[in-house]
């Protein structure tokens, strides 16, 4: 009998889910040394397939660029390695022999990944990495318009693993992607954590599955010039970043503020590196693939170049363009340019000061985006330090590429793939996730006090007897002083009370 897609996918699910739970229980008796070795076999292996595994992804899903997908490749395995390889995850954690209290690291079972096509290839291999290193088992989610590249980079990785000693079932991947499936995944009673990189709703879907998940949501970040920064710097930092991959890392620029009395110098410079600031009528014909009609975002937009972007919308575009401008001065949900694009193109803001720039960064994120990342390009310590104290985002990058500084390729921040978005973002944490995100800690704490210190010079209560009950004709007598007889009379009234 032939299943339904849904109905295979499910049950898939069900055997893959069980398949993890015994692996992973094996696993959990490795040793560190163990561990780390099946860990560092898996980052070599990553690496060494990155270039192939980039021109996979860009052929599959057509978003980004190749050369660029090398390196986010490289982020996923050879540097989130070296990030983690020297972490202890594995047994006793710590010992505090003032407080007398151990740390016990505690995997939490099962991963289930929830893979994206933006970034596709690097992000199955930093989840499974960090997966492994925390002493869990995976089971990898890929979007369908990824499958293949995903099923591949899963292939290269469950080798890997197996030969450097991993018991089988402990990396797997879902083969049959659908909704009902992944459903099923994120439900599933046997699944410790879920690591949700998608769409909102998707990532919605994660928290309400009942198991624990870390979530990320939408990026919009703002970058604000301020009128201290280094000009050309700071744009070629922008650009470095909207161009990286044609601007598929959530964590990129979306915006540019800047202040009235620079405004001229940072326009002639975007000018000079490449930016092209559309007219408010051709501005108006690209908004119109920016948003689906249900509000998010066009997907025939994303990870394409300007001139692919220009030629959808159809307007003439200077030859070697590279960023797409538009001046704006509103924010909402119905304004395009002010909510995230995963492609280069920027909105323009101009402020009359660094307190108005500050309002304006803070109306965007609110807008789409709150929680997770902006930038600031500024020499004045006093403007970053205000920036770090009002804006509520996770990460606030200063000076430095947001899309390379996010990811904590350019930043002395965890390299990671899921940039927690914390509370205010609807995320369990405002990290960058790494391996100790999936772990849970055992403490075993001796006992260092007795009763009396605790209690110190507050006197003990004394002890007395407990009266009868009122109108018991022995109230007041002392429980020693009660007769055998008199004891097998009140037992009796008793008796006789509760019968009626």
């Amino acid at each position: 009998m032939e299943f339904d897609k849904d109905l295979r996918s499910i049950q898939e699910v069900r055997d893959l889910v069980a398949k993890a739970k015994a692996a992973q229980e094996i696993y959990a008796g490795f040793s560190q040394s163990k561990v780390d070795a099946i860990v560092k076999a898996v980052a070599e292996a990553c690496a060494a397939n990155a270039q192939r595994l980039a021109k996979m992804a860009v052929e599959e899903t057509g978003f980004g660029i190749w050369q660029d997908k090398i390196l986010k490749n490289l982020l996923g395995s050879a540097i989130t390695y070296d990030s983690i390889k020297d972490l202890k995850t594995v047994g006793i954690l710590s010992e505090d022999s003032e407080k007398k209290v151990w740390e016990v690291a505690v995997p939490m079972g099962i991963v289930a990944a929830l893979i994206p096509s933006t970034n596709p290839t690097s992000t199955v291999m930093y989840k499974t990495l960090i997966s492994l290193k925390s002493g869990n088992a995976i089971i990898l989610s890929p979007h369908p318009n990824a499958k293949n590249c995903i099923l591949e980079t899963f292939q290269i990785i469950s080798r890997a693993a197996a030969a450097a000693g991993a018991p089988a079932g402990l990396v797997q991947c879902i083969t049959v992607p659908s909704q009902e499936g992944t459903s099923a995944l994120l439900k599933h009673r046997d699944i410790g954590i879920i690591l949700a990189t998608g769409g909102e709703a998707m990532v919605r879907a994660a928290y309400s599955s009942g198991n624990p998940a870390l979530g990320v949501g939408p990026g919009n970040g703002p970058a604000y010039i301020e009128k201290s920064a280094d000009i050309p710097t700071a744009v070629r930092h922008i650009f470095d970043s909207k161009t990286f991959d044609n601007g598929t890392i959530c964590a990129s620029e979306q915006s540019i503020i800047t202040e009235r009395c620079i405004a001229d110098k940072v326009i002639a410079e975007v000018e000079r590196q490449g930016g092209y600031f559309m007219t408010a009528e051709e501005s108006d014909k690209v908004s119109r693939f920016i948003l689906r009609a249900n509000g998010t975002m066009n997907p025939q937009i994303v990870g394409k170049s300007a001139q692919t972007i220009a030629d959808m919308a159809g307007i003439k575009i200077p030859a070697g363009t590279r960023i797409l401008l538009s001046h704006q001065t509103t924010v909402g949900k119905g304004n395009p340019y002010s909510r995230e694009k995963l492609c280069p193109i920027l909105a323009f803001y101009t402020e009359d000061s660094w307190e108005s720039a500050c309002q304006r960064s803070i109306e965007i994120l609110n807008n789409e985006g709150v929680g997770h990342t902006m930038t600031i390009h500024s020499q004045d310590m006093s403007v970053i330090r205000e920036f770090a104290l009002k804006k509520p985002v996770s990460r606030l990058l200063v000076n430095t590429p947001g899309a390379l500084g996010g990811v904590g390729a350019s930043t002395g921040l965890q390299p990671a793939l899921t940039l927690g978005c914390g509370s205010v973002g609807g995320s369990a944490t405002s990290d960058n996730v790494g391996p100790m995100h999936l772990i849970n800690i055992r403490r075993v704490a001796f006992g260092i006090k007795e009763l009396s210190e605790i209690r110190g010079s507050n006197p003990a209560p004394e002890s007395c007897a407990r009266p009868a009950c009122t109108g018991s004709p022995t109230q007041g007598k002392a429980a020693s002083t009660f007769s055998r007889a008199e004891i097998e009379a009140i037992a009796k009234a008793v008796i006789d009370r509760l019968s009626q």
